[in-house]
């Protein structure tokens, strides 16, 4: 995904380097934050959610006498919603912090050694300006359920809320008995503690970003299916969706599971459930537990339901397992999901699919691009500032794969697939150590193709003619790039060419990397029709025109 031009080979490493620092968010690499546990008393008479949080840090620095937190605060701006911070307790003392500019910055009365791990315990209560919605569901009835997605863990829940950092989390719920809870993990606990009080405890051993954090409560009906690889795999619906709830999840879930366990790795999460939810109005991939639109539960098994449930479960491979460091790199996540739906597709209903999934992104990335000229795949981005993903990072970023793919060959894809993902499996990860893993697959330099697919926003637009010559028996074609903003791209190019009668074309292989060119191929007669990038390996618009006498 870059570029061919001598010049751009250049500043390729800088290009990557850059765009890894790009985030803005502040970052601390002295410290790791281990496991998280969230207390959490919810109620039916009030929004106010009562909070503890414990939380390990592991000290990677001597003399660290400060930890910085994400935490909204209560304002006017937020119409008295927000979290105000009762106290914080360290090894049974509670110590001095502020709470200000929705951040905590706790203070330490001692001075902790490298290799020393603190718990930090913070005792809060508020209610939620976003993150955690309460409400009704499309049914009536009152239900809490989050939406943490980029960066809104901070609404509820004190964390380090950004991906770079992974941690394994618990929650434990104490909310009216009339309720089921769902999150991360394995349930640990159900217990009545009276006879209005219920409490849950979930506990997810695998580490994951807080983006990924996931708690639903609501009244559920439940199914338990068939455990996969020794995992649970559950359906979490309204009551009054059960049949359709249960229809529209059994089926299709453990097929899609075992295609990405075989393609990519194993799945690593003790459980997968899929859950009902009004809090997103498509699919959110939090970790073991996902979470899709209330609407989109109807029993008919419809094509929409189907590609979200293939995207969500493909992220529980990439966007959950293998995490980007940056936002900057969201492609890893969102691009990579998409292409594995597709792979999907491709597996279970034919090629055709694949192909006709592939002809959509390009159409949505070519419009999108018009709205958008200068969005790149990668690029300066913070979630503290402006979005950080769009329909492109999606639909190009999927493509970009494709392209890979066709690059590289597919048994050297699937090859550097598997090695990226268990290289950097429960971890972070960045553009350029997913390009180094793929150039170790394919004994490729694959700069130049990554450089200019990423990091540029301009895409390929080709317009060309092609002319039958009669007397020399000759077919001629004269190819331009025509893209505005100046960039060329080096491009494979073929061409297929159709003699009457005859379903096979002969094809024609260049490479297209200067402003235009003229390529010519002998043909004893005339040519029945002309195809550019007949396998749909090329993402550009294409006019290619016979030129009249």
């Amino acid at each position: 995904m870059r570029n061919i031009q001598p010049f751009l080979f250049l500043i390729v490493g800088l290009l990557i380097t850059r765009s890894a620092l790009a985030d803005t968010y502040p970052r601390n690499y002295n410290i790791a934050i281990k496991d998280y546990k969230f207390d959490l008393t919810l109620s039916d008479s009030t929004n106010e959610i009562i909070g503890k949080t414990t939380i390990t840090v592991a000290f990677k620095k001597d003399s660290l006498t400060q930890l910085r937190l994400d935490l909204i605060s209560q304002s006017e701006d937020r119409k008295g919603k927000g979290m105000t911070v009762d106290s914080i307790v360290v090894k049974d003392h509670t110590v001095r912090f502020t709470h200000r500019n929705d951040e905590i910055l706790i203070n330490f009365d001692i001075s902790p050694k490298a290799g020393d791990e603190l718990v930090v315990i913070v005792y809060y209560h508020g209610i939620p300006a976003d993150g955690l919605k309460i409400g009704p569901t499309k049914f009536g009835d009152r239900s809490f359920f989050s939406e943490n997605w980029p960066n809104k863990a901070r609404h509820w829940l004190p964390t380090i809320d950004h991906p770079y950092y992974k941690a394994t989390c618990e929650f434990i719920i104490r909310a009216p008995q009339h309720y089921k809870v769902v999150s991360n993990g394995l349930l640990m606990e159900e217990s009545s503690l009276d006879a209005s009080t219920k409490l849950t405890h979930w506990k997810q051993s695998v580490p994951v970003s807080c983006w990924l954090f996931v708690l639903g409560v609501a009244d559920f009906a439940v199914q338990y299916s068939e455990p996969f690889s020794g995992k649970s795999v559950q359906t979490w619906v309204y009551p009054k969706n059960r049949e359709a709830g249960f229809y529209d999840f059994g089926e299709l879930t453990p097929k899609v599971v075992r295609f990405y366990s075989e393609y990519i790795g194993p799945y690593v999460y003790e459980k997968l459930a899929n859950i009902q939810s009004p809090s997103i109005s498509g699919g959110m991939e939090t970790s073991s537990a996902i979470f899709y639109a209330e609407n989109l539960v109807n029993g008919k098994r419809d094509i929409r339901l189907r590609n979200v449930i293939i995207h969500e479960l493909a992220h529980q491979w990439f966007g959950n397992a293998v995490t980007e460091s940056t936002w900057d790199d969201a492609w890893l996540s969102e691009g990579f999901a998409t292409y594995f739906t597709l792979a999907y597709l491709e597996h279970e209903y034919g090629h055709e699919e694949y192909i006709q999934g592939l002809v959509a992104a390009r159409k949505t990335v070519f419009t999108a691009a018009l709205k958008d000229p200068g969005f790149s795949i990668v690029d300066n981005r913070s979630a503290e500032k402006e979005p950080v993903t769009s329909v492109i990072t999606y639909q190009k970023g999927a493509w970009v794969l494709h392209m890979l793919k066709d690059l590289m060959g597919e048994a050297n894809f699937k090859k550097g697939i598997r090695s990226y993902y268990a290289r950097f499996l429960n971890a972070n990860t960045t553009t350029s150590e997913f390009v180094s893993e793929m150039e170790k697959a394919s004994k490729k330099d694959l700069h130049p193709f990554f450089n200019q697919w990423l990091y540029h926003a301009q895409n390929p637009a080709l317009k060309g003619q092609w002319k039958y010559d009669k007397q020399k028996k000759l077919i001629t074609f004269h190819l331009e790039q025509i893209q505005s903003g100046g960039f060329l791209f080096d491009l494979p190019i073929e061409l297929a060419i159709y003699k009457k009668g005859n379903p096979y074309p002969q094809l024609l292989k260049f490479r297209l990397s200067k402003q235009s060119m003229d390529q010519s191929i002998a043909m004893g007669e005339y040519p029945e029709k002309v195809i550019m990038d007949p396998r749909t390996v090329l993402l550009a618009s294409v006019d290619l025109q016979e030129e009249k006498p």
